[in-house]
C-alpha cells in the first residue's frame, strides 16, 4: 500500500469551511497534552482560558476591546491576500497610525474641541496608509518582494515609536518614564458601557468587517481582486491592472491598520508607550486565514483569538502557567490551519504498490 495525495478539480465548500474547525479543534487536543505534560489538569486549564475570561460583563467587554485592532487589521490584510498580495508590515502601520493620531492629540493639548478624535482617526488612516504606500512603491517600480519590505519597515516603525517616547515627546512630568502626556479627554475614546473599556472602536470595527464584506461580494473592485488572485493570466486579458489593486490593497490594509493603532492609544492606553501592542499586527494573518479571508468569518476567528490573549493573562494569575501559552495556542493553531488546507486542495488516496508501479510505467511510456 503506498499513500498519495491526489489534487482535487474543485476545492469542497464543506472542507474550506470546515478545515478551521478543525484546526481549532486539533490545538485544544494538543494543548491538554501539553498541560498535562506539565502536571496541570487539562480541564481546568481549558475552562480558565477559554470560559472564565467571559463569564462576566467585564470580560465580554475586554473580549470585544481585544478583538477590535485584530478585527481592523485582519480585513485590512484579507483584501491583499484575495489578490495575492502579502502585507506582512500591518504592526508597523499600526504603530504608525498610532503615532499620527497620537502626536495630533499631544500637539492639540488640552483646549482642543470635538473635532480632535474625528481629525486623530483621520490621521491615523493616513499615517497606517502612508507607511503601507512604501512597499506599494517598491513593489509596483522595483518589483520589489512586498514580504519582506512591509516587515521590515516593521522595525523601523517601532524604532521610531521608541524614539519619540524617549526623546522629544517624552512626559516632562513622567518621573523619566519613557512615555508621553495622557491625552486630553476631547482625544480619547468614549466608554460605551460604564464600569468596562469598551469604547467606540468596537462598532466601528464592525462596520468595517461589513463594509469588507460589501466591497467583496457586491463591488466591482472586489471581483478584480479575486480574479486577480485566483487567475492572473485571465485578470490580464480582461484588462485589469495588478499596479492599480496593489496600490489599493495595500493602503487599504495600512489604513486599517494605522486606526487599529489608534484605537489602541486613544482607547485602552491613552497615550504613547514605547510597546502599544502585544504582535496584533502579525497575529492578525492568523485571523484572517482562520477566517477564510472572508470579512464576517474575521469577526468570529477575532472573537477566538483575542479569547487566547485573555485566556492567557487569566491562567497565568489563577494557574502560575507563563503568559507564553497564548502565543502557544496561536502558533499551533496557525500549524494546524495550514496542516488542515491541505485536505481544502488534495485528496488522500491509499494505493496498491501494482497499482502505483503501472501508473509509472504508464507515465514512463
Amino acid at each position: 500500500m503506498r499513500f498519495r495525495l491526489e489534487a482535487r478539480e474543485r476545492p469542497s465548500r464543506s472542507l474550506v469551511y470546515g478545515t478551521p474547525v478543525l484546526a481549532v479543534a486539533l490545538t485544544m487536543a494538543c494543548g491538554s497534552v501539553l498541560f498535562a505534560a506539565l502536571g496541570h489538569n487539562p480541564l481546568a486549564v481549558l475552562h480558565a482560558f477559554f470560559i472564565q475570561p467571559i463569564d462576566s460583563l467585564y470580560g465580554l467587554a475586554e473580549l470585544t476591546v481585544k478583538a477590535t485592532p485584530l478585527v481592523l487589521c485582519a480585513v485590512g490584510l484579507a483584501l491583499g491576500f484575495r489578490a495575492n498580495i502579502w502585507n506582512i508590515g500591518a504592526e508597523g502601520q499600526l504603530t504608525l497610525g498610532a503615532i499620527a493620531g497620537g502626536g495630533l492629540a499631544l500637539w492639540a493639548g488640552d483646549d482642543a474641541g470635538p473635532w480632535l478624535l474625528w481629525a486623530m482617526m483621520a490621521a491615523g488612516l493616513l499615517g497606517g496608509g502612508l507607511w503601507a504606500a512604501i512597499p506599494a512603491y517598491l513593489k509596483t517600480r522595483f518589483n520589489a518582494n512586498e514580504i519582506l519590505t512591509s516587515l521590515m519597515l516593521t522595525y523601523v516603525a517601532i524604532l521610531l515609536l521608541s524614539y519619540l517616547v524617549h526623546g522629544p515627546w517624552k512626559d516632562p512630568d513622567g518621573y523619566s518614564f519613557p512615555q508621553t502626556r495622557m491625552f486630553a479627554d476631547g482625544g480619547m475614546l468614549p466608554v460605551l458601557l460604564s464600569g468596562t473599556r469598551l469604547h467606540l472602536g468596537a462598532p466601528i470595527a464592525l462596520l468595517a468587517a461589513l463594509a469588507g464584506w460589501f466591497v467583496m461580494s457586491r463591488m466591482f473592485i472586489g471581483f478584480q481582486i479575486k480574479v486577480v488572485g485566483l487567475t492572473p493570466a485571465a485578470a490580464g486579458f480582461a484588462g485589469f491592472s495588478v499596479r492599480r489593486l496593489t496600490w489599493i490593497t495595500l493602503l487599504a490594509g495600512g489604513a486599517m491598520a494605522g486606526l487599529a493603532g489608534l484605537f489602541e492609544v486613544a482607547g485602552p492606553i491613552g497615550q504613547l508607550l514605547p510597546s502599544i501592542s502585544p504582535g496584533y499586527g502579525f497575529t492578525a494573518i492568523i485571523v484572517a486565514f482562520l477566517g477564510r479571508l472572508h470579512p464576517l468569518g474575521i469577526l468570529i476567528a477575532g472573537l477566538f483569538i483575542a479569547l487566547s490573549y485573555l485566556g492567557g493573562e487569566t491562567v497565568q494569575i489563577t494557574l502560575g502557567l507563563p503568559l507564553a501559552v497564548s502565543g502557544v495556542f496561536q502558533g499551533m493553531l496557525l500549524f494546524f490551519l495550514l496542516a488542515a488546507d491541505v485536505l481544502v486542495r488534495y485528496r488522500p488516496r491509499w494505493t496498491t504498490t501494482t497499482t502505483a508501479g503501472a501508473a509509472v510505467a504508464g507515465e514512463a511510456d
